[in-house]
């Protein structure tokens, strides 16, 4: 009897220990762990997630032929949930035949000017967020795995770079608030990570759904930097070095934010 005890008693140390080991092993938080209980409840119900009007509409684009080809998405791709299921984990990648890497909403582009001879849709198009938004959704929960390679990894130390240098009248960098002081407030609220978890995201201050380059504009304007316009190949550079910063955390598109 004495010994069954001790063996259980030593099994639930066990289990306890091994718990507390992968609960530390990755102490990373995305967004969304910072946010109220409301605001999580808003994300979690698809009937409630502002952001799945958009995929809805997303949805119906990829059914829908455009261009000079009358091709749809669905034409080429199949069903979404099958062909673009894992997709928006491994964006920003280089295109086959491309010599440098490109976003999500860059290879959508892609597809709609070569194989649909369609017109480019703008940055922070409505069709653009929520075709994004609705290949991206298709990988909801999936880990962020980012490519790798020579060509693609001088990019993304490019964008650490970036991420790293002091810039504007504030004389901030993106490592000084997302790594330094993460967690603490600035103005009443939680300063993030800056995981990009769930781009394209709602947030509430937008009353619309935006794209990880309108956060990063927001963020450049904010330190009083001047900021890229929206097609700047820093922006894809930047995004390779945060998906990499993100590796293993699991995709929530489309996320809610304050």
């Amino acid at each position: 009897m004495t010994a069954r005890l001790l063996a259980f008693g030593l099994a639930l140390v066990f289990a306890a220990s091994y718990a507390a080991a992968q609960a530390g092993a990755d102490k990373r938080r995305s967004g969304y762990q910072d946010m109220g209980e409301a605001l999580q409840k808003m994300q979690d119900d698809d009937t409630a997630n502002p952001g799945m009007l958009f995929v809805q509409l997303g949805g119906q684009l990829w059914a829908k032929p455009a261009g000079a080809e009358n091709k749809s998405c669905a034409d080429c791709h199949g069903v979404a949930a099958d062909s673009m299921k894992g997709v928006a984990t491994r964006y920003p990648a280089i295109p086959q035949g491309a010599d440098r890497p490109v976003d999500l909403e860059g290879r959508i582009n892609m597809c709609r000017t070569e194989n649909q001879k369609a017109e480019r849709l703008p940055p922070e198009n409505r069709d653009l967020l929520s075709l994004e938004a609705y290949v991206a959704h298709q990988s909801r929960g999936m880990p962020i795995a980012p490519p790798y390679g020579p060509v693609v990894d001088a990019f993304r130390a490019q964008g650490e770079g970036i991420y790293r240098r002091r810039q504007g009248q504030l004389n901030l960098s993106c490592a000084i608030c997302h790594d330094d002081n993460a967690g603490k407030k600035l103005a009443g609220i939680v300063i993030p990570e800056a995981h990009p978890t769930g781009y394209p995201i709602y947030r509430l201050e937008w009353q619309a759904l935006g794209s990880l380059k309108r956060r990063l504009r927001n963020c450049l304007v904010g330190i009083r930097a001047e900021a890229w316009s929206l097609d700047a190949p820093e922006y894809v550079a930047l995004e390779l070095y945060l998906m990499e910063r993100a590796k293993g955390m699991k995709l929530e598109t489309p996320a809610v934010r304050p």
